[in-house]
């Protein structure tokens, strides 16, 4: 591979604003990638993938280059040819390159690499909860997996066409190859990346971009057509979107959420997906949820997590935790838990679910709620835990509870 001395420019620029600047990666390489209108399919993917790469190995990559935070560019730039040697990639004659230590990076990559928080690049911390939640050969795995970059998974919209038709289309119309994957009804999976969102059949509303374990929430609830579903912590709507599918736009689905911003972009997708049943509520108050209290046939709480379940597709979000935010979120997951629940109506059925492989926010909550006054009318019927290591898509956990008559 050869390297492009604009394309390098533009991941230091944006590893500067990631790392530097706090910004949000996808946010920033986002805004790269409009950076020059001349760059092709294969510019851009240059681009957005080194700088993942770059974010994912952050700590694996600064020790082996012997710079520290905050980084000034000179420091990228070494990180950087840490990279490229890694990748077996030739260093170009530039200045940022001069003096690089080709071989010595090797040695240190192979001699660091026998710790794990530093070969698989995260903080001591979350080395830490992750061996104390999930023990050694487990975590060892999964936070392996969680290095790796995810597949690109597209769901089926139903409401306008099916899985087969889906992947003809794709093929005929812009040569994307896809799969099915066996056990997720609705799924398929990229053969290799591409821009899905430049196709007439994403204008279109023919699919949405959902991990396959995401894509399993909506059917652990057991929606029906008719029913009345509350989706407490709708976001942007991926799982209402799927919900509104399964019940085939009848009944009513309330999308509930404290961000409007989301709930706005939620409305653009339903219109676009062809759902007319769901109603957007913003959580400004306690009003809206206690209106709902012994109303719902269904309610789903996407509660708010760790993320340590997704960092594949999020590698910046290891670098923005703090074990502070853990401490907090697995109080506001039981406060959510514990106000949300009341929306469901006896013998209705409530999902908890995660994108975090940690027992201490799934489990561990699921059995703490039973216990308290707010469950002790609710029965577990079953719950699922998905690993990384284990299926190959999105750590995940869901539990579905019943309310008893």
């Amino acid at each position: 591979m050869r390297l492009h001395r604009n394309l390098c420019f533009a991941v230091i620029d944006g590893l500067t604003q990631i790392f530097n600047e706090e910004q949000y990666a996808d946010k920033v390489i986002q805004q790269l990638l409009k950076r020059d209108k001349r760059w092709g399919a294969r510019d851009r993917g240059f681009v957005a993938e080194t700088t993942y790469d770059i974010v994912r190995w952050k700590r694996l990559y600064a020790e082996i280059a012997e710079v520290k935070e905050p980084f000034d560019r000179d420091n990228l730039w070494r990180m950087f040819a840490v990279w490229a040697t890694l990748k077996g990639i030739t260093l170009p004659d530039w200045k940022y390159f001069e003096n690089t230590p080709t071989r010595k990076i090797k040695g240190r990559f192979d001699e660091l690499s026998k710790t794990r928080k530093i070969r698989e690049s995260i903080p001591d911390w979350i080395d830490e909860v992750g061996l104390a939640e999930l023990g050694e050969a487990k975590w060892t795995k999964e936070i392996a997996m969680q290095n790796q970059q995810a597949d690109v998974i597209l769901r089926t919209n139903t409401l306008k066409t099916t899985k087969e038709k889906l992947q003809n289309i794709l093929f005929d119309d812009n040569g994307i190859e896809t799969e099915f994957i066996k056990g997720y009804p609705w799924a398929l999976k990229l053969t290799e990346r591409a821009n899905v969102f430049v196709t007439d059949a994403f204008k279109n509303g023919l699919f949405e971009v959902q991990d396959a374990s995401s894509q399993l929430v909506a059917e652990f609830l057991d929606v029906a057509p008719g029913m009345k579903v509350v989706d407490t912590c709708a976001g942007a709507g991926g799982k209402t979107l799927h919900i509104a599918s399964l019940m085939e736009n009848k009944g009513q689905v309330v999308a509930m959420d404290i961000y409007e911003s989301k709930l706005k972009k939620l409305k653009i997708r339903a219109r676009r997906n062809g759902v007319h049943n769901v109603d957007l509520k913003v959580i400004d108050s306690t009003k809206p949820i206690k209106k709902l209290y012994n109303k719902a046939d269904r309610v789903l709480i996407d509660a708010p997590c760790s993320g340590l379940g997704v960092l594949r597709r999020n590698p910046d979000a290891k670098w923005k935790l703090e074990p502070e935010f853990l401490d907090r979120i697995r109080v506001t997951q039981q406060e959510v838990l514990q106000q949300y629940s009341k929306m469901v109506k006896p013998e209705g059925k409530l999902v908890y679910a995660t994108c975090s492989v940690l027992p201490s926010e799934n489990q561990n909550q699921v059995n703490t709620f039973l216990k308290s006054e707010a469950g002790a009318n609710f029965s577990l019927v079953k719950d699922k835990t998905i690993l990384a290591h284990e299926n190959g898509f999105d750590g995940f956990y869901m539990a579905l509870l019943e309310r008893k008559t």
